[in-house]
């Protein structure tokens, strides 16, 4: 079995397993070479260690239970995205509403600023420039499919 019909495998047996909990979603599932399957799971209002250790276990033994792996020589990691992973899904986006984000274009320019909507075709930031007195707030609102990258800032 090919890796594309592998991961079309694990995403259903994925989705069958968060069917009864809608708040959290699948962000990416890579298979590499040597079976290492790796998923990234994120939640409406984030995800904790113990509900991917959850997630795991059930996953792995619906993975043993499957002919995915009939020799069942496999690995599965299942985490949360983390802030050094690029924000790909729109309920990625909406549940960073109010945060500051670092947005690469497609053209190769990017731009920082608070995320301050987000909906199905695109977001919008606002973004400082200058400082003091000459402090001014400028709105850029960029569809999805001009956005290259965007990462979340971590600001302390």
């Amino acid at each position: 079995m090919a890796i594309e019909e592998k991961t079309a495998e694990i995403i259903k047996l994925v989705g069958q397993l968060l069917q009864d909990e809608p708040v959290y979603f699948l962000v990416s599932v890579a298979i590499k070479p040597v079976n290492n399957i790796s998923l990234f799971i994120d939640g409406d209002s984030g995800i904790t260690i113990e509900k991917c250790v959850r997630i795991n276990k059930a996953l792995y033994k619906q993975i043993v239970e499957t002919t995915l792996y009939p020799d069942g020589e496999f690995s599965l990691e299942v985490s949360s995205p983390g802030l050094d992973e690029p924000l790909k899904l729109n309920r990625q986006y909406i549940k960073n509403i109010g945060r500051s984000l670092m947005v690469e274009l497609a053209d190769g320019k990017k731009v920082e600023g608070k995320l301050i909507a987000a909906d199905n075709v695109g977001i919008e930031l606002e973004e400082e420039l200058g400082k003091g007195k000459k402090k001014e707030v400028v709105k850029h609102a960029f569809l999805f499919d001009q956005i290259k990258e965007s990462k979340v800032n971590i600001v302390f």
